[in-house]
């Protein structure tokens, strides 16, 4: 990767690749840092990273290294821990983004990662794969388990509108 390929790199995808790690650690500073600290690791190894593949090196990148501080952090908390009224929402409310996002924090952080990527930064599963070391199917697994509490969890179009 050329400097100038990289400069091309930061231009068209640093924005986002802050919006997932901001999705998913939902801590603005952290989400800086760790985006900072993936296009640091690219530029380190840009002689080896082949610039048309230089998109899915950063984003692997920065998602390991979200994993790493979430679990130095001890951000991950046990599925079972969350109270199971929690888990619906059965107040009329018409905000759906704050829904949402409120979901979305609800979610096993794998399960939060894949659905980011597939529904809001539109990567292929076989993309997602290759950025979380899943296989294609275990990402499908994960998508539609997420989905599934999404749907459980907003609850009918009435309560949302």
């Amino acid at each position: 990767m050329t400097p100038a390929q990289y400069n091309q790199c930061v231009d068209e995808h640093a924005d986002g690749l802050f919006r997932f790690i901001l999705k998913n650690m939902r801590d603005e500073e952290e989400a800086r840092d760790v985006v900072q600290d993936a296009f640091e690791k690219m530029w380190r190894n840009h002689e080896k990273v082949d610039g048309n593949k230089a998109k899915s090196y950063l984003f692997t990148t920065a998602y390991h290294t979200m994993i790493d501080r979430i679990r130095k952090k001890k951000h991950i908390s046990d599925y079972t821990e969350v109270n199971e009224e929690s888990l619906f929402h059965s107040e009329q409310y018409s905000d759906v983004k704050k829904i949402l996002n409120d979901a979305l924090n609800l979610l096993p952080e794998i399960q939060k990662a894949v659905i980011t990527l597939r529904d809001f930064e539109g990567y292929s599963y076989e993309e997602i794969g290759k950025i979380t070391d899943l296989n294609e199917s275990q990402v499908k697994v994960y998508i539609y388990r997420a989905r599934l509490f999404l749907k459980q969890y907003i609850g009918s179009p009435e309560r949302v509108i």
